[in-house]
């Protein structure tokens, strides 16, 4: 052991003889207020609790054998004044930035505008029904539905 080991350890014993280690005892007080304000706390809150359990009102039965209510679709998205685009006959649609192609191709003779349809625009009006289908329709009473083309970047065929 070196000497200021020894120096050290002897300095510390020193300490601890003069140290006074006996906790000082808690004041009786608070002892025995600290159990009656807990327990009265408690007992608010389960009151509190039972009192707003019992104050909520039951929701309202439906008579038996009625089915549930439909749950609310997103409103539809209407694009009035639409040009479908008809030159290579009625297979897609673009809608802003994403591609649709229609359930029921419609294509005319030679890859072109299908009969009794403008060429190369059709006038009408688009109908987003929800995030993957829209509807298109025109004053001639064609309609023709699409469904999106996940992850399309461009037209399928594009005709000149």
């Amino acid at each position: 052991m070196t000497d200021v080991e020894d120096r050290l350890r002897r300095a510390f014993h020193a300490l601890a003889d003069t140290v006074d280690v006996t906790p000082a005892p808690l004041p009786a007080r608070r002892g025995r207020l600290l159990a009656p304000l807990v327990a009265a706390a408690a007992t608010v809150l389960v009151a509190g609790a039972i009192a707003a359990v019992a104050t909520r009102p039951e929701p309202a039965a439906a008579p038996p054998g009625t089915p549930p209510p439909p749950a609310p679709s997103p409103t539809p998205v209407v694009l009035p004044d639409f040009p479908l685009f008809t030159h290579c006959g009625v297979d897609e649609a673009k809608i802003g930035d994403r591609f649709y192609e229609a359930e029921t191709p419609l294509i005319g003779p030679a890859r072109s505008a299908p009969p009794g349809w403008d060429n190369p625009y059709q006038e009408g009006t688009m109908t987003l029904t929800s995030p993957a289908a829209a509807v298109f329709r025109d004053d001639s009473g064609h309609e023709v539905r699409f469904r999106l083309r996940p992850g399309a970047t461009e037209f399928k065929q594009f005709c000149e």
